[in-house]
């Protein structure tokens, strides 16, 4: 597979009529001096005092261009990016389960990096992440610019990984497999693409029971139409086992509550309170359950 080929093509996505202006607002605003910057829960960025009220509204004027902002939240001075997933409830699940000092990284659908960001306080030797959206590039450009972190951002998916420069130590795959008509086929994917002794963190949404067995929604699931397959835990190992890792040890299991994915200013669509049943919240819409994940960790 020829990925310079399918770079070059996709730069183009950032001439699309509705990414092209954002772009150009980006690259016209000019280097910030920061003061300093904190990547905790909240990733924020402290500026210098001299900026003009002015500049900090042209900030403000550049994010909201970008809505949605899924993952978060972002702090930029005084502007409070306020995500729709407060993605920090999900990377605390996964923090005490990996030391990534001096490893090659990969983070398959990224989104706009946060969860990379927060990575960069285990010192990895490499960051990279995937995600074939020019919006998320973007956002994750934006937050870059004052950050100036050395994270490679790559428009490819999980699909290109395998045929990737180089091979992973570790592998994040957070919120992608659900969305895949082909789970085994993906995680096999994952598995080529680690080094030796590798290690997938992955989560996705699960469905309680002991057999071996998944959902396959008929059109939608939570309102989300490119859902496919949602498993049980023992289905989810048997697709890893299959796809040739080892071992597979479950992280944590969770609902998703209102407290972690809500409707928000800065996106402009609906979110987890809309696709759950009025009268029943242990449902969706369609009547299936509502959204649960499992968080595993698997050995090649």
């Amino acid at each position: 597979m020829n990925l310079d080929a399918i770079r070059d093509e996709r730069q183009k996505w950032f001439e699309w009529k509705n990414i092209a202006p954002i772009k150009a607002a980006l690259d016209a605003l000019v280097p910030a001096k920061v003061q300093n910057y904190e990547l905790g829960d909240t990733i924020t960025i402290t500026l210098e005092e001299e900026y003009s009220k002015n500049y900090l509204e042209q900030i403000e004027n550049i994010a909201k261009r970008m809505l949605p902002w899924r993952k978060g939240p972002f702090k930029i001075d005084s502007l409070f990016i306020d995500s729709e997933w407060q993605s920090f409830i999900k990377y605390k699940i996964i923090e005490p389960h990996f030391n990534l000092n001096e490893k090659i990284v990969a983070d398959v659908g990224c989104n706009n990096g946060y969860y990379m960001f927060r990575m960069l306080t285990q010192n990895p030797k490499k960051l990279v992440g995937f995600d074939p959206s020019p919006l998320f590039n973007l956002q994750f450009d934006f937050i870059n610019h004052f950050i100036k972190s050395e994270i490679k951002y790559e428009l490819l998916g999980i699909e290109h990984i395998e045929f990737y420069e180089h091979k992973f130590d570790t592998i994040f795959c957070l919120g992608v497999l659900y969305h895949r008509s082909d789970p085994i086929g993906s995680l096999k994917s994952l598995f080529r693409s680690l080094n030796k002794n590798g290690e997938l963190i992955l989560d996705t949404f699960m469905i309680d029971g002991e057999d071996d067995i998944c959902l396959t929604p008929k059109d939608r699931y939570s309102k989300i139409p490119n859902i496919y397959f949602i498993p049980t835990i023992n289905a989810l190992k048997n697709w890893c086992y299959r796809a040739g890792f080892k071992e597979v040890e479950v992280l944590a299991i969770k609902e998703t509550n209102l407290e972690e994915q809500r409707k928000t200013k800065w996106i402009n669509s609906q979110s987890l309170n809309d696709f759950l049943d009025p009268n029943n919240p242990a449902l969706t819409v369609e009547g299936y359950p509502a959204p649960k994940r499992v968080y595993i960790k698997a050995l090649k």
